[in-house]
């Protein structure tokens, strides 16, 4: 099953890597429990060297309760709490930091994707590749969401000279190791962008793997009201200023 030659489990001298699995969670009270037990029992048909982070982003409902529940119950798992909302990209930022394994699985606290799934990714990160990127088998998202979706999609690959097929699909395997080379900055939802594109700037070998996406069940999106979709513009424009234009993160030759 396992795609790493140098970690295939073929003797007590041979171990597989260690696996960080890390949730950003809002207000995902009604789904982070069954995200992180499905979570866990993916990673045992994976590797004995697992770790399951949630970041709770200073969410107001019951998330806070569960996730430190989850904690007490499994010694995988570790709840770390922000007092106030930072931000998706500030809760992503935390958990890339906190993640201690050679690699580092996310995708978000609101089921929109199944965690099993990254058995699918697991394989694909074989010697030289860098970063499985996950894309959507198909939007499951009501069609003014879609539509704005595809939108932004075609014209941020425009903008930032992106070939993968999916910026924004949070599901994703990264090397660990590949945060030496790059540093995040945005605590907004433009995080995903800033991130593909150093990525890409630095070299990283990507592959690209089809997931699965659902229909939200609990809870309302935090990115499709005009306030955010104003502000989002706003800081790709930005965003787009700083790497492509002035590109000083590739001039510095630094993160």
């Amino acid at each position: 099953m396992l795609a790493f030659d140098h970690a295939m489990v073929s003797g007590p001298a041979l171990t597989t890597p260690g696996l960080s699995i890390f949730f950003p969670a809002y207000n995902d009270s009604g789904t982070i429990a069954s995200l992180v037990i499905t979570a866990r029992a993916s990673a045992q048909k994976l590797t004995p060297d697992f770790e399951i982070i949630v970041v709770n982003d200073g969410s107001a409902d019951h998330t806070a309760e569960i996730i430190d529940e989850l904690a007490h119950t499994y010694p995988e798992v570790r709840a770390i709490h922000h007092p106030a909302n930072r931000g998706y990209g500030g809760a992503l930022r935390t958990g890339f930091s906190e993640s201690r394994k050679e690699f580092i699985f996310y995708t978000d606290g609101d089921a929109q994707y199944d965690p099993a799934e990254m058995e699918v990714l697991w394989p694909k990160m074989t010697m030289g590749v860098d970063v499985v990127n996950g894309y959507k088998i198909a939007r499951s998202d009501p069609m003014h969401r879609i539509i704005i979706g595809r939108v932004y999609h075609h014209t941020v690959k425009m903008l930032f000279g992106l070939r993968v097929r999916d910026v924004d699909c949070d599901f994703r395997l990264i090397r660990r190791s590949v945060f030496d080379r790059i540093a995040l900055e945005h605590n907004s939802g433009v995080i995903c962008l800033e991130l593909m594109k150093k990525l890409t700037d630095a070299g990283c070998r990507i592959e690209e793997v089809p997931v699965h996406h659902y229909h939200r069940t609990f809870g309302k999106s935090q990115f499709f009201n005009y306030p955010r979709l104003w502000r989002t513009a706003r800081d790709v424009l930005k965003l787009w200023i700083k790497l492509v234009v002035v590109g000083a993160h590739r001039k510095a030759g630094t993160p």
